[in-house]
């Protein structure tokens, strides 16, 4: 069974989607927990609306206390999830219906594999593809993750039996995806990529030229006090980073 781990912030807009993509998946053996950060504005009753015109008992909500970040909210998942398999998946982001079934696919096919990720779609506000895609390695190591941060938190999927479940276990610090990605890669194991189009990154049209400026500062963050990279190296590992993320959005 895939255990699918979704944190949900102020979500109310688009956390219907978000399920019904899941439950059109083309693979069926899963099941959804839905983490509730403590988002104050509806989202968790409109979860519990969306379940119950299910009626899909493979739906499981938690309710956190507090807000704690979308770190937390995963590493709860995580110690709640029952499968085998670990898929994550974000609020606002979109699943194609074969996004399970291509990467258990390759699972089987590949029984080394215990951690893969697929190509994406950039999408609007509306979760609607625009044609701008992110293609993906074959394989990916330590070294080479550390300026080719390619690997999208939506698309990723997790054998337990092959890579022990604290190390995908998120740490407290921004950009913690990267930061988990990095940790299980500095490990010892090999993420490999799938370059087939499972998702879509919804990017609002607002889209962020303010946030680029806190990229950098949470990437170099991770460089210098995560990986305790020296600055020599923290440089040329930003420089292929900046120059990756330039052409993916390009």
């Amino acid at each position: 069974m895939v255990s699918i781990i979704v944190p949900v912030y102020k979500a109310k807009d688009y956390i219907a989607d978000t399920i019904e993509c899941v439950r059109n998946q083309t693979y069926t053996d899963w099941e959804l927990i839905l983490v509730e950060d403590h988002s104050g504005d509806g989202t968790a009753e409109e979860i519990k609306r969306v379940i119950g015109e299910t009626g899909d008992d493979r739906i499981r909500l938690i309710e956190c206390e507090d807000n704690n970040g979308a770190a937390h909210a995963r590493n709860i998942g995580l110690d709640n999830a029952r499968g085998r398999y670990i898929a994550f998946l974000d609020a606002d982001d979109v699943w194609y219906p074969d996004r399970l079934k291509t990467g258990m696919d390759f699972m089987n096919a590949h029984p080394e594999a215990g951690f893969v990720f697929s190509a994406y779609e950039f999408g609007d506000e509306n979760g609607k593809g625009t044609g701008r895609i992110v293609h993906v390695p074959q394989t990916l190591d330590y070294k080479h993750a550390l300026s080719r941060t390619v690997i999208f938190t939506t698309t990723t999927l997790f054998d337990t039996e092959k890579i022990p479940v604290e190390l995908i276990h998120m740490p407290q610090v921004k950009s913690e995806d990267t930061a988990t990605w990095w940790q299980i890669l500095k490990a010892g194991h090999t993420a490999y990529g799938i370059d087939t189009v499972t998702a879509v990154y919804r990017r609002p049209a607002s889209s962020l030229s303010s946030n680029k400026f806190e990229a950098i500062l949470r990437i170099w963050n991770l460089y210098r006090n995560v990986e305790h990279l020296s600055v020599f190296k923290s440089v040329a590992c930003f420089v292929g980073w900046a120059f990756r993320a330039t052409l993916r959005r390009l």
